[in-house]
């Protein structure tokens, strides 16, 4: 399914009723990514954000558990991927603004090429968030979830 929005940009949508159909879309979506991406991953607490990020992880040949970085804020993963060297995965729910972040050294990897960063609770740092991020957002659709993407007008 493919709607338009305001500013005629395709916004994307996907039933997911199963975590397995989660996980292929994650992988069929990271396809589209080469390194210097942010992928903004918003939803509900409960919604899959740290499984779909575990699978792109899969995807990207990371054999290292992949953990919501929730009170440690910024886990870094190396990757067997041919342009991607590292997985930047961000929780943002503890930070109390982006200067928190830009203190991590955000901008050292963020959008560079051989990084691949994702953020989960992109709302806490829209302010730092390029407009090439692509916008990823789940929602509770029981019995599994909706998933909502936009690619930024920059991306192929």
């Amino acid at each position: 399914m493919s709607l338009t929005s305001k500013n005629k940009q395709s916004t994307n949508s996907y039933y997911a009723p199963t975590p397995r159909q989660t996980a292929s879309l994650a992988r069929r979506l990271a396809k589209n990514w080469h390194g210097g991406e942010i992928i903004a991953l918003s939803g509900e607490l409960g919604t899959g954000k740290t499984f779909f990020t575990q699978a792109v992880a899969k995807y990207l040949g990371i054999t290292t558990p992949v953990t919501s970085p929730t009170f440690v804020i910024c886990e870094h993963y190396s990757c067997d991927h041919p342009t991607i060297k590292e997985l930047i995965h961000i929780d943002t729910y503890r930070l109390n603004s982006s200067n928190d972040l830009i203190n991590l050294g955000f901008s050292d990897f963020a959008g560079q090429p051989g990084y691949l960063t994702i953020i989960e609770w992109p709302e806490k740092i829209a302010d730092l968030l390029p407009a090439n991020t692509w916008h990823i957002h789940l929602d509770h659709q029981p019995p599994g979830r909706l998933i909502t993407w936009k690619k930024p007008k920059t991306s192929k």
